[in-house]
């Protein structure tokens, strides 16, 4: 494997530490910036919201630009938006830095495939993205909760340099690494992207992903009130609670793929959410008690991230049965509905804690996830009409 891939890793591990490091640090920063805890949320969701909306639509616009030229150019992008973040006077301009900072995430994500594959033979291509990709699943067991236990201790702004230090050490490894003369095919303009809207499995897939995976970003946004509120743990054991959540992400990636392989994407999927439903109804009972709250928490994570792999390839499989000239493209939209799922999911998750508190968000998670669910059996129904037919 080249060191190209290195490079990438790299970039997608500084990537996914900056976007839920704040999930540690939200009621720092509400004290620090004089909001409410629901304002300091938006950041979370608000980053999410210009990863859905900035990906697709500057994809398409960048789309001739020579692609080693385009991800250094996102990766210095990434890094000032972080060095805004971590100078901002204010939380206006804080929330300008998420937002700036979002989009290169969302563009730099949607092109990071295309280049992974470009560096090796074809048949090594799927090794070369899940390389890539390691580098977000280490973030989430190394980068958040190391992030987050760093600025309950320097303060809130300390992460968001020393992510800014990663985004230069990334742009020197792609400046480095990244051959000069990567394999490229302009896609195909937004508009006829977007008409892979139009196609009912893709669509329901991409809304499997925003309410299923979504659903646990009404409550994960807000796990630190939540801990320390409810649990009465400490700030600082929320960083060892996000080391958890963190290791069962990396388990639900692996037991998502081995089961989608094993009983298919509608059956895996079933079973996933409804794994997570009941992890959910869960919580408010376990909440109050610290380890059946890191047991419960474990569990929920793994339920979570084993649904992105399976809605993940379902979409794929989908694609190149519908329209195997846009599989790229539908795998990019539902990068998009992962980010439109957690930007959603954080907004209302900030409504219901200032009407109700934070031990009400589970419900409107659970209620999320059983819209998802149902979906599924739509999915699953629909399927077995076309073999019938067939």
């Amino acid at each position: 494997m080249p060191l190209g891939l290195l490079a990438l890793a790299v970039s997608a591990f500084a990537i996914g530490t900056t976007e839920f490091v704040i999930v540690g640090l939200i009621p720092e920063m509400a004290r620090d910036l004089a909001v409410s805890i629901p304002t300091a949320g938006l950041l979370v969701s608000l980053y999410a919201l210009s990863i859905t909306l900035g990906a697709p639509t500057v994809t398409a616009l960048t789309g001739n630009i020579p692609r080693r030229a385009l991800a250094i150019g996102l990766m210095v992008i990434f890094t000032i938006g972080n060095l805004i973040a971590a100078f901002a006077p204010g939380y206006g301009v804080l929330l300008a830095g998420r937002i700036v900072t979002g989009v290169a995430h969302g563009v730099f994500f949607s092109i990071g495939a295309t280049v992974a594959t470009s560096l090796v033979d074809k048949s090594k291509g799927a090794r070369a993205v899940s390389l890539m990709f390691a580098g977000l699943t280490v973030a989430m067991v190394i980068g958040v909760p190391f992030g987050a236990f760093v600025g309950q201790h320097l303060g809130w702004r300390a992460p968001f340099l020393a992510v800014s230090a990663l985004g230069g050490i990334s742009v020197l490894g792609l400046v480095a690494l990244l051959p000069k003369d990567i394999r490229h095919i302009a896609p195909e303009g937004l508009l006829s992207q977007l008409k892979l809207l139009g196609r009912p499995r893709l669509l329901a897939m991409y809304l499997v992903t925003t309410f299923g995976f979504g659903a646990s970003f009404v409550v994960f946004t807000y796990l630190t009130p939540l801990m320390t509120e409810v649990t009465g743990v400490s700030e600082t054991t929320v960083s060892l609670a996000l080391v958890a959540f963190g290791v069962a992400t990396f388990l639900g990636n692996l037991l998502g793929g081995w089961t989608s392989d094993t009983f298919g994407t509608e059956q895996a999927l079933t079973i996933k959410i409804a794994g997570l439903i009941v992890s959910l109804i869960a919580l408010p009972f376990t909440a109050p008690i610290p380890v059946l709250m890191f047991i419960n928490l474990f569990v929920w994570g793994i339920f979570t991230f084993a649904i992105s792999p399976i809605v993940q390839s379902g979409v794929v499989t989908i694609a190149e049965e519908e329209a195997p000239n846009a599989v790229g493209t539908a795998s990019g939209f539902n990068i998009a509905a992962f980010n439109l799922g957690i930007s959603g999911a954080s907004f209302i998750g900030g409504l219901i804690i200032e009407r109700a508190g934070v031990l009400a968000t589970p419900w409107a998670a659970i209620g999320s996830a059983v819209i998802a669910l149902v979906i599924v059996f739509w999915l699953h129904r629909h399927k077995r009409l076309n073999v019938q037919q067939a």
